[in-house]
């Protein structure tokens, strides 16, 4: 059965996992409004309308979220790590707060988050302002579902495939297990079938999809011509 027809804007949805999320969400019907910055018109995937301007400032963007049921923020630096923590402040944080905003003023109905795993051990300023992004869309009274993966796999992202083992080994130990699943690998195609899952949800209040959720959404197939909506 074919999903609901949903208006959907999307930030960040040149990057790793938003272009794969957008074909998805074009392949089954929805309607999908995508911000990129001039000169990377080239990277969107076809089928949404483009949406020009600065993920940092609401006020380039804003007017063109009104009338999206759904508002997706994948903004974030890329392969993030230690070193990384005043990009953290100068661009995940304030690219939130931006998106925050322009959703809160359109009225849309679902805010789809994708922060990270936590609490962690590592990589502490990273998580912090994925926290405060939580906050911000919790302190908005926004429906909202966080997606908390850790790593995720894919094209050009494989190397912690070499610590499945340590994996395996610290989920049996009872001390180590509870980490070891909250901070596990997922593939993009979990991960992107989440995001779809996320924005095609219909409960209200706030979710959190964590690693094991992540991992245990069953694939979901584009729907055949001439299927309804419910």
């Amino acid at each position: 059965m074919a999903p609901r027809r949903l208006t959907v804007f999307v930030t960040g949805g040149t990057g790793y996992m938003g272009s794969r999320l957008i074909a998805r969400l074009c392949a089954r019907g929805h309607a999908v409004r995508a911000l990129v910055r001039a000169g990377s018109e080239s990277k969107l995937p076809p089928g949404p309308t483009l949406v020009r301007g600065d993920a940092l400032d609401a006020g380039t963007y804003a007017g063109h979220v009104r009338g999206s049921d759904v508002f997706v923020h994948l903004i974030g630096v890329a392969h993030p790590s230690p070193s990384k923590a005043k990009q953290f402040l100068a661009i995940d944080l304030p690219s939130v707060e931006a998106a925050v905003d322009a959703a809160k003023t359109a009225g849309v109905d679902r805010f789809v988050y994708l922060s990270v795993a936590q609490p962690a051990p590592v990589m502490k300023d990273f998580v912090s302002v994925r926290a405060r992004g939580e906050a911000l869309i919790c302190e908005a009274g926004l429906n909202a579902v966080f997606l908390r993966p850790w790593y995720v796999l894919g094209p050009g992202h494989w190397w912690p495939v070499a610590l499945i083992p340590l994996y395996w080994t610290s989920e049996r130990i009872p001390s180590s297990r509870d980490t070891a699943r909250r901070l596990g690998l997922v593939t993009i195609r979990q991960m992107t079938t989440a995001l779809v899952k996320a924005v095609e949800s219909r409960d209200e209040g706030v979710q959190i999809i964590d690693v094991p959720a992540i991992r245990a959404c069953a694939d979901i197939p584009v729907p055949s011509p001439g299927c309804h909506p419910r």
